[in-house]
């Protein structure tokens, strides 16, 4: 009988690790703070600071009926730059790809821990659709972080619309917290992806029988009746002979 659970340590760890990534990405779209606006002019905004997210720009004010004020954003408004419109593309589809990496990575620890197909060529296989899945996530996530921080790093405009109360451009800009969360989630993705792929199918065997000695009780006589291998099995394990003298 052959077993494969040893081989598969560090999948086991970069599963745990995958899914902790997956659900810090789900933090990371949702967050509000990728960047961060700091105005002149308090009088509407009166934190002196905003939040523009992919989803959602958002601010504190004491002139307006909410204390703190959000107006969403979407794909289809004129006024959205290429790429936060990008980055909710690509953060709704690494949120899928990170959740099928998820499901792929789970059932090649299931294969290699509890199935008994004990198949190179499958177990591989489902190796590295994890590991591929995983990294897809990585780099999906990755393209519009960076492309967010670029235009706050060179101070970036966005042309909102009246109603959103924002100037027509910052004082200064930041980064905000989502960004960093997002590249943290992204590192921690790519590497349980490479220990997907580097996973390396190696066999063990548990000990040259096929079956191992089993004992059945006699419940007519309260004895135990053991039942072992042929000498003569299919396996030619044993070749020697009955020894006489302990027969008699």
């Amino acid at each position: 009988m052959i077993y494969l659970a040893h081989t598969a340590h560090w999948q086991f760890l970069g599963l745990v690790v995958g899914f902790v990534a997956w659900i810090l990405m789900m933090v990371t779209a949702g967050l509000n703070e990728w960047r961060l606006w700091y105005v002149a002019d308090v009088s509407v905004i009166t934190s002196g600071v905003a939040w523009v997210g992919i989803w959602r720009a958002c601010f504190y004010s004491h002139t307006l009926p909410k204390l703190e004020f959000c107006h969403s954003i979407d794909i289809t408004d004129a006024f959205v730059p290429v790429e936060i419109a990008v980055a909710q593309v690509l953060m709704a589809l690494a949120l899928i790809c990170g959740l099928a990496g998820n499901l792929s990575a789970a059932f090649a620890i299931r294969m290699v821990y509890f199935t008994m197909d004990r198949r190179e060529d499958h177990i591989r296989l489902v190796f590295s659709v994890a590991g591929g899945l995983y990294m897809l996530t990585g780099v999906c996530c990755l393209v519009p972080l960076f492309w967010n921080t670029n235009s706050v790093l060179t101070n970036g405009t966005i042309v909102f619309p009246p109603d959103f109360f924002f100037p027509a451009a910052p004082v200064r800009q930041e980064v905000g917290s989502a960004i960093g969360v997002g590249i943290f989630a992204s590192a921690l993705i790519i590497v349980s992806g490479l220990l997907f792929l580097c996973y390396r199918y190696a066999r063990q065997a548990l000990g040259p029988w096929e079956e191992p000695v089993r004992g059945d009780r006699d419940a007519l006589h309260g004895s135990w009746t053991v039942t072992t291998l042929s000498q003569n099995g299919s396996n030619n394990y044993f070749t020697g002979k009955d020894n006489p003298v302990y027969c008699s």
